[in-house]
């Protein structure tokens, strides 16, 4: 995980997760929505995954 993904995902998460998958994209999309902070956690966890 590089710096410009961590960068990426705290101030717009879905674009941190583009390559992950649409399923993937969707659930950061609808916690960002939710809230600001789902949605960074959300894209970190998913981001911090190995086997993706």
């Amino acid at each position: 995980m590089s710096i410009w993904r961590v960068l990426l995902s705290i101030f717009f998460p879905p674009l941190a997760v583009l390559d992950k998958g649409c399923g993937s994209i969707l659930i950061v999309f609808i916690l960002w929505i939710c809230g600001w902070v789902p949605g960074v956690i959300a894209a970190l966890v998913i981001l911090n995954n190995p086997e993706r």
